[in-house]
């Protein structure tokens, strides 16, 4: 059965931001979007975790957000982080977003003020009610320090703007019992829980590994649509091991950003409070990458 944002089916990648001498590298952004849309990668997603943006101005998150859009040229979908702890933030970023011309929007759970879960609902609600392109709930708690419930999401799926969840919580269950109560569109928010998720219904992933291989995480998908598991299973095994190894090794963007430029696509510096990856972990990156059969040039 169609899921209720099913052109989404499939892979998304969180794109970093290309950081450079403190500004936004916008070279390096179309550079990075022209290898995705080159990939046939389904979606990309600027400006959330992956992008930094805790850290972008408010001036940067839009200017990632319209160049992105610019940069795609509607040869893949883009879904921009829109997401804050203040409703009225987030409003205006998603509606920004929308006028962009932006295909949706990823709206992270508030941070940091640990609303209720009514609070949760009627944050989520406002932004439906305030823009018209499909709003996906990004429900990542270690992040934000507080879940969305099931049973909130089941009520924030009988509004018509909300289409999607970025299932970032770890938690099985609470995946099946959305999907066995909704027709959102499930997407694994975590590489390694990517296969799992599609198993009970999920469609598909917002990766972060494929930023450097995203044909790669493709291929798992397109094997598990065509029905055959026995491929599927083997290539989440190679996956599984090169994401844990590879995000294991300090927080999110660093060690992806130090992969990108080990493989020659350097995006620059991270923004403090991320610093680079240290020596040791530089070291073990090395071995994860060579160990893959990636081409590390340095």
């Amino acid at each position: 059965m169609p899921t209720r944002a099913e052109q989404f089916a499939g892979l998304s990648v969180a794109i970093v931001t290309p950081l450079r001498d403190g500004k936004v590298d916008v070279e390096k952004l179309h550079e990075q979007i022209a290898f995705q849309v080159e990939a046939g990668t389904t979606a990309i997603c600027p400006v959330g975790t992956t992008g930094e943006s805790p850290t972008l101005s408010h001036k940067e998150h839009e200017q990632v957000i319209s160049e992105s859009i610019r940069a795609a040229q509607g040869k893949t979908l883009v879904m921009p982080g829109t997401g804050s702890n203040s409703t009225a933030e987030a409003i205006r970023l998603t509606q920004y977003a929308e006028k962009a011309g932006a295909d949706a929007a990823l709206v992270v759970g508030p941070y940091y003020n640990r609303p209720t879960q009514q609070g949760l609902y009627e944050h989520f609600k406002a932004i439906a009610e305030a823009v018209s392109i499909p709003i996906c709930v990004y429900n990542i708690p270690a992040r934000t320090g507080r879940n969305i419930e099931p049973e909130t999401i089941l009520r924030l799926a009988e509004l018509q703007g909300i289409a999607m969840v970025k299932e970032a919580t770890g938690f099985m269950d609470q995946a099946s019992q959305i999907l066995a109560g909704t027709d959102l569109t499930v997407l694994s928010g975590d590489d390694s829980m990517t296969l799992p998720l599609l198993s009970v219904g999920g469609r598909g992933v917002v990766s972060v590994v494929g930023n450097i291989i995203p044909k790669d995480m493709k291929e798992i998908l397109d094997a598990f649509d065509r029905g055959d598991l026995n491929e599927a299973q083997k290539l989440h095994r190679k996956l599984f091991v090169l994401g844990r190894d590879l995000l294991g090794l300090a927080s999110n963007p660093i060690p992806i950003k130090a992969a990108m430029k080990m493989l020659g696509r350097d995006t620059g510096e991270v923004r403090l409070p991320l610093v680079p990856l240290e020596a040791g972990p530089t070291a073990q990156l090395h071995k994860v990458l060579t160990d893959y059969g990636l081409p590390v040039d340095c």
